[in-house]
């Protein structure tokens, strides 16, 4: 049986393209009796658009419909987590959870009125371009998106591999205006890299995104870090937007040994936890983790969960805050609602939704720099990564290898293979 968000955002699709015949919809069983008055006045502010609108052109049915639809579930303010998708969005969502996606590879949200870059995508022409988390997109080939519904924003920086899209970039701290032209491809996303900082015997893990595989990605890098015999860890899950709750879950396991990786409370105020899986490659090396504005979703429950079990320092800027459980609803016409119904807590009871989780050491980055990345890592020397611009790279290795330094990281403390390898209950991969 359809829950009641899916019934309620199905008979405004419907309902609001039979204006005329509202009286008719309303009638009917699956309208709440203390909704009729508010769908008569969806219904007729329709038919007044429809009748004196002057622009006919911009008068299209479905482009009202899904306008409408956006607007109702921006009304319930889950920044940056509940959304309405348009057919188009729904594929490049399963897409990219695969691992490959096709554009100008960044995260936007609608944030206080505007398009907001939530984090640009590892490898893309949006990352390569300097896109940066938190910058705010004005406008789209010469046209303005103030207003616009975030489905045809989305719709209009979408397009064909190979062709281009121009953005005008508002950065919010300089109140600078550029245009960036990019020129939209295939992207291969990778879960996971790694790579040894020069000069040390500590590794750079970077987590770009919590889609599936990432945990075994995670455990085959961990593996050869072992190999290496490396000491200390960075995490970097900066511009991390997130995704699927199960792999968060698993990654957060790989470096605790009990307790919960978070606990999830329903509309009810029922909590349940989610215990740690047995069986992480890494309890014990020095830990640090890196966060910003564009952590996100299930990295934010990762950084919450190595925070509370005292296994992390968490070091950057504080996260985006998208703390709830999305459950996906498909509507008639293959487009959906992803609706939080569920609110996520760190294991010490924490609520990150719309507040984000804050770092212990807090290092801004500047605004020209750009965040380090393991591909760029691998030809660096230990000083031309010491003069870096990323500080928060440079503080994390400061605090990992003082780590290290103070017997933290001994010999005996490298990073280690279960003592029976395969004998994770919960890993079917």
């Amino acid at each position: 049986m359809p829950r009641p968000g899916f019934l309620m955002a199905l008979c405004l699709a419907v309902g609001l393209g039979a204006g005329a015949a509202f009286d008719r919809w309303a009638s009917m069983t699956f309208v709440p009796s203390d909704a009729v008055s508010d769908f008569r006045l969806m219904s007729e502010s329709w038919n007044t658009i429809q009748r004196y609108y002057v622009d006919r052109a911009a008068v299209k049915p479905r482009t009202l419909t899904y306008g409408a639809i956006s607007g109702m579930v921006d009304a319930l303010g889950d920044t940056g987590h509940s959304a309405f998708l348009s057919p188009g969005m729904v594929k490049q969502l399963s897409v990219a959870e695969s691992g490959r996606l096709k554009g100008i590879g960044v995260q936007v949200d609608l944030k206080q009125g505007h398009v907001v870059i939530v984090a640009p995508i590892d490898n893309s022409p949006a990352q390569r371009a300097g896109l940066r988390s938190g910058e705010i997109i004005l406008s789209v080939n010469g046209r303005d998106i103030a207003g616009l519904p975030l489905s045809r924003v989305v719709g209009r920086i979408s397009g064909p591999v190979g062709t281009s899209v121009t953005l005008a970039i508002l950065d919010p701290q300089t109140h600078h205006v550029r245009n960036v032209t990019l020129v939209r491809a295939m992207i291969q996303l990778h879960n996971v890299t790694w790579q040894r900082l020069p000069g040390t015997k500590i590794a750079d893990v970077r987590i770009a995104a919590f889609n599936t595989g990432v945990d075994r990605d995670l455990r085959q890098a961990l593996r050869e870090i072992q190999q290496q015999q490396l000491r200390g860890l960075i995490l970097d899950l900066r511009n991390n937007p997130g995704g699927v709750l199960e792999e968060a879950v698993a990654v957060a396991s790989q470096f605790l040994t009990r307790g919960n990786v978070l606990l999830i409370r329903d509309a009810n105020g029922k909590t349940t936890p989610m215990p740690v899986r047995a069986g992480g490659l890494a309890p014990e090396p020095p830990l640090a983790v890196l966060i910003n504005g564009g952590t996100a979703s299930a990295a934010e429950i990762v950084a919450g969960a190595l925070r509370d079990a005292h296994r992390a320092e968490l070091i950057g800027a504080t996260t985006f805050g998208t703390g709830t459980v999305l459950k996906e609803f498909p509507l008639a016409d293959a487009s959906a609602l992803m609706l939080a119904v569920q609110e996520w807590l760190t294991p010490d009871g924490h609520s990150f939704w719309h507040k984000g989780i804050t770092p212990q050491i807090s290092v801004a980055l500047p605004p020209d720099a750009t965040p380090l990345v393991p591909s760029a890592e691998r030809d660096m020397t230990a000083d031309e990564l010491q003069s870096s611009k990323d500080k928060q790279l440079r503080r994390a290795l400061e605090w990992v290898a003082t780590q290290i330094g103070n017997g933290n990281a001994g010999s005996d403390q490298t990073v280690k293979p279960p003592a029976q390898a395969g004998s994770r209950a919960h890993d079917a991969r």
